[in-house]
């Protein structure tokens, strides 16, 4: 009897081995589930930009408004409300058009995966009034990427969106 079986065998496990990792390198380690507490910049796009609080609520991550760089309605509002505080007038829910866009939670539902991402969140976007499935993520550089997305079948459809952590007071 060939022992070429055991042979190729014993091959294959050590060259799997090389695989495993037996140690954590320091850059690999997982990040702590509370990093992601916080103030964070949303990017300028169109409408100016804003500052999400991400806090604890129970066992989970969620997000609110906290500060607006275009509070008010412009002095071209097609809606007449020159002036006036942004409210969340795209909701579907007609009953919940008149809430205002400060303070809104509009993220919820985050929970840590142990590893390098926070999961199965939902995520508010008042400009369309849709609700969109998301994760986040802190980049090696300090860079929140959230991710909104609709599923597919077995793709998600989305954008990525990458958030600056703001230190110190907010401007009033």
């Amino acid at each position: 009897m060939s022992n070429l079986p055991l042979i190729f065998a014993a091959m294959c496990l050590t060259s799997l081995m090389g695989l495993i990792p037996l140690t954590t390198r320091a850059d690999e380690s997982p990040a702590e589930p509370d990093a992601v507490l916080g103030i964070w910049e949303t990017p300028h796009e169109d409408s100016g930009w804003s500052r999400i609080e991400i806090y604890k609520c129970g066992n989970h991550y969620c997000g609110r408004i906290v500060w607006l760089s275009e509070p008010l309605y412009s002095d071209d509002d097609s809606e007449g409300m020159t002036g006036k505080p942004k409210v969340d007038r795209n909701n579907p829910d007609e009953s919940l058009r008149g809430r205002p866009i400060l303070g809104l939670e509009l993220m919820h539902s985050f929970a840590y995966d142990g590893e390098h991402q926070w999961k199965d969140g939902r995520i508010y976007d008042p400009k369309s009034g849709k609700t969109y499935r998301c994760r986040m993520e802190i980049s090696d550089e300090g860079i929140l990427k959230v991710r909104g997305y609709v599923k597919v079948g077995f793709v998600k459809l989305g954008r990525t969106s990458d958030w600056i952590r703001v230190t110190g007071e907010l401007p009033e």
